[in-house]
């Protein structure tokens, strides 16, 4: 080949590296189209060239929710964080496993005879996974020991929670979010503060006084189980509202700091508890004393059930599938970690992490998903080593559509631009106003460096798809517009 020749292939060929090289770099490959949708491709092509993604990846994998056929993709077979998209697993393999008319029960049991009111022996207190329970719940369980007779405990108050195993957290949990809501520690006797079903958290409230003093601080519900320090203060009218509350770690002190204006609305926060079994013994303490039920022995004692006990009494939780809606709505990490173990437990006896993503995997396999090609860690997408691609969770979303329990699935899915907060949800906010608004059905996921909506979406036409949207390893501050750009999109494809 001569000079000349060479020049004439060398100088298309720089062209094209300088003009296609730095997008490949920063925003890889394009969106694939099939059939007539290329002019959406192009679209959703636009929407990714946003600089908020540059140096990151975004994957994104679009069926006809018919056919299950793949109209639209881009990197689907990447392998990705998660964040809480993991939830569609976990909540479709809770509706398989343990069914939508599943409920978590907790017992009370005694190895002991009653005579003249006076019981001889233990009382039990068996927690059996019920993340539900509310302090009226504790209060109904002490009024049922009292219709049975029983106004004096000459021995212990003993909580059982060996009905999962001791391991609190899930193993790729980062330390710095332990304390908060979205962090607690997953025991199968537990408590939650309110109809969110945080459970293992109280809500540490924080009320102005008089200017200098310190704010008046209490826990809802009020617990003995934890102790406040207050390092509040209570300012003048124009001055800020600044509280912070943290727990120090492996103690259950939890410190409140700041200052809150004394005409100020009380100020809530959430916090975690140090092994939340202690949470629920209390709070079940506080009610046989409330319902004048005498305890002469320990109530702060922990074992596990003897197997002659006499069983006094069941509690049961709502159905799986109202339990879902907070589930999925609100996105509740410890529900969805409750579920692993509980899945674990019912299947294989043992309410471990490790037997309970052993359910899910059975069963995302079971719907076809490939699960050589994804690694499951947690029920939560909390993990940053939870990985799938999206060609996985839109497979799993459109074959679950068959499942008898499937209308309880895509109810429990946030609706975008819904205002009310057990309908809309994570997506209450967002979309309002465009032509997805009320047409996507999609459950969010945010980690730091992660963001992922997933789920359903009728278009314009009146058509049905699946889509999948996972977006990682941007340093933007926010993502979310991007995902909502492109569900806009597919919402308006006609």
């Amino acid at each position: 080949m001569d000079k000349q020749m060479l020049k004439r292939w060398l100088l298309p060929l720089f062209i094209f590296c300088l003009v296609v090289m730095p997008f490949a770099t920063n925003h890889g490959s394009n969106v694939e189209a099939a059939g007539d949708y290329a002019k959406l491709s192009e679209q959703i092509n636009t929407i990714l060239q946003d600089d908020r993604l540059s140096g990151g990846i975004a994957s994104i994998s679009v069926r006809d929710a018919e056919t299950g056929k793949v109209v639209l993709e881009r990197m689907g077979n990447t392998r990705l964080k998660t964040a809480s998209n993991m939830k569609l697993f976990t909540a479709s393999a809770a509706l398989e496993t343990l069914g939508s008319d599943y409920r978590f029960k907790t017992e009370i049991y005694t190895d002991g005879n009653k005579k003249n009111g006076k019981l001889s022996g233990n009382l039990y207190l068996k927690g059996k996974g019920d993340f539900s329970l509310l302090e009226e719940d504790f209060q109904t369980l002490a009024k049922e020991v009292k219709k049975r007779g029983i106004t004096e405990v000459k021995g212990n108050v003993v909580a059982d929670d060996s009905w999962y195993n001791d391991v609190r957290l899930s193993e790729d949990l980062v330390w710095s979010d332990e304390p908060f809501y979205y962090g607690a520690q997953i025991s199968a006797l537990t408590a939650s503060p309110n109809t969110d079903y945080d459970a293992g958290t109280v809500i540490v409230e924080t009320t102005p006084t008089t200017v200098g003093k310190p704010a008046r601080v209490a826990f809802v519900p009020h617990t003995n189980y934890a102790k406040i320090i207050n390092h509040t203060k209570t300012v003048a009218s124009d001055g800020a509202k600044k509280i912070s509350v943290t727990r120090n770690h492996g103690t259950n002190e939890i410190l409140v700091e700041g200052t809150i204006p004394e005409k100020a609305t009380a100020s809530r926060s959430w916090v975690t508890l140090w092994e939340p079994t202690g949470y629920a013994l209390d709070l079940f303490t506080q009610a046989l004393k409330k319902e004048g039920i005498r305890v002469k022995g320990k109530n702060n004692t922990y074992g596990i059930t003897p197997a002659k006990a006499s069983l006094l009494y069941t509690k049961s939780s709502k159905p799986l599938s109202e339990l879902m809606v907070p589930f999925m709505k609100l996105s509740n990490n410890t529900i969805a970690e409750s579920l692993v173990k509980e899945m674990g437990q019912v299947v294989y006896k043992e309410g471990s992490w490790e037997k309970g993503l052993d359910v899910i995997r059975a069963y995302a396999e079971k719907e076809g998903v490939n699960v050589k090609t994804l690694r499951f860690r947690d029920g939560s997408g909390l993990s940053h080593v939870t990985n799938v691609p999206t060609n996985e969770i839109s497979k799993l979303l459109v074959n679950v559509q068959k499942e008898k329990w499937f209308h309880d699935y895509e109810y429990s899915l946030p609706v975008a631009g819904n205002s009310d907060r057990m309908t809309g949800g994570t997506l209450r906010n967002r979309m309002k106003g465009t032509a997805a608004e009320g047409t996507v059905l999609a459950k969010t996921g945010t980690i730091t460096g992660a963001s992922a909506l997933s789920g359903y979406v009728t278009t314009k036409s009146g058509e049905k798809l699946v889509f999948s949207l996972i977006l990682n390893n941007f340093i933007a501050d926010d993502v979310k517009s991007i995902e909502d750009q492109i569900a806009v999109a597919l919402a308006s494809y006609q």
